[in-house]
């Protein structure tokens, strides 16, 4: 831990007033006072003391050059209360509202701050950092207020738990292909239309949604699905990657899970070609399990997913996929996926209207 620095006192500055009465020099007085000879040169500086010229004169002694402890106190108490640079972002401006406006739709801190800078390129004073942003909500008063506003920030999320404890799941699934064997244009990411897949489950694993994530662009599709079995994975999935165009839908890379069993009845009906990650390893199907994690905001663990329509999960995955993102520039999914369908522009000034 660092070292603690103790503002000068009243009772040293008028120690610091009288000894410069008596002649003595900064350097005596910080070793007087037990402190660095730089605190009480900058002490003197900040508050006017001159450096006497000439040697003292017989009589009465001069006034502390120019020193005055009383008003080297009220000027540091005065200080201290006023910042040194005033706060950007203040309750009731316009940039206080775009904020709020991004923070009720969704966005996180940062992904605000990405999209007033692209957004707002030319208005430096609608542009501010997320660090700013996380300090003007937590410093606001406690009240109504405080507390929804921070119901809007995205919390973080414990650990996502094994989906086997000590099982392998391996030899369950017949004629996979491991994801050793993907070609390598999937692992580089440069032609969209690779994606990966998983469930999402609901109370008591009753109920789950299929995720499918495209890997380049970060597009979201959500399946609805009446339950994890493989008959229904086939199903729902099948339904959602037909609504795709047939050149952005080529592959799909997919845990061992058991729901996948269906794989090749998946592949003829939808001409995509699914590889298998290792057991326990889900960091190779990385970006879909972020963006599971980024849903649970609107499909929360204990609840009963069976209830939500397709049409519901359909935008919900919108929301996600008009949201930027670092990794891709500050740009939206949509964005990159369906360029001619997605005007960014016109979305974010319709969502800042709504947030009014």
């Amino acid at each position: 831990m660092g070292k603690v620095y103790v503002q000068l006192s009243i009772e040293e500055r008028a120690i610091i007033q009288a000894q410069l009465t008596l002649g003595r020099k900064p350097a005596e007085i910080a070793a007087n006072l037990n402190r660095p000879p730089s605190t009480i040169s900058r002490e003197l500086k900040r508050n006017s003391w001159v450096r006497p010229k000439e040697p003292p004169r017989p009589g009465r002694p001069a006034v502390a050059g120019g020193y005055r402890a009383d008003a080297a106190q009220k000027r540091a108490r005065a200080c201290a209360v006023k910042p040194r640079v005033e706060r950007r972002l203040t309750l009731g401006s316009d940039l206080w509202r775009h904020v709020m406006a991004y923070l009720k739709a969704g966005y996180s801190p940062e992904q605000i701050a990405g999209t007033l800078r692209s957004v707002h390129s030319q208005t430096p004073s609608l542009q501010v950092s997320h660090e700013t942003i996380y300090t003007a909500i937590y410093a606001m008063p406690r009240g109504e207020l405080r507390t929804e506003v921070i119901g809007w920030l995205r919390f973080g999320h414990t650990k996502r738990r094994p989906r086997a404890r000590g099982e392998d799941r391996r030899g369950r699934i017949p004629d996979m292909v491991s994801i050793h064997d993907r070609p390598p244009e999937i692992d580089e990411r440069l032609v969209p239309g690779h994606w990966e897949g998983d469930l999402i489950k609901g109370a008591h694993n009753r109920s789950a949604v299929g995720t499918l994530v495209e890997r380049t662009t970060l597009f979201t599709v959500l399946s609805k699905m009446d339950n994890a079995s493989a008959e229904a994975a086939l199903s729902g999935f099948s339904h959602v990657l037909n609504r795709i165009e047939a050149q952005t839908r080529l592959s799909m890379t997919y845990d061992q899970g058991r729901e996948m069993s269906s794989h090749q009845q998946l592949t003829a009906a939808t001409g995509v070609k699914v590889y298998f990650a290792d057991p326990h390893s889900p960091w190779q199907r990385g970006i879909n399990e972020n963006t599971n994690g980024l849903l649970r905001q609107y499909l929360p663990k204990g609840t009963d997913l069976s209830t939500f329509t397709q049409e519901e999960l359909d935008a919900i995955a919108w929301k996600l996929n008009t949201r930027p993102r670092k990794s891709l520039g500050f740009k939206c999914p949509a964005q990159l996926f369906t360029p001619d369908d997605f005007d960014f522009r016109q979305h974010h000034a319709a969502l800042f209207a709504l947030g009014h």
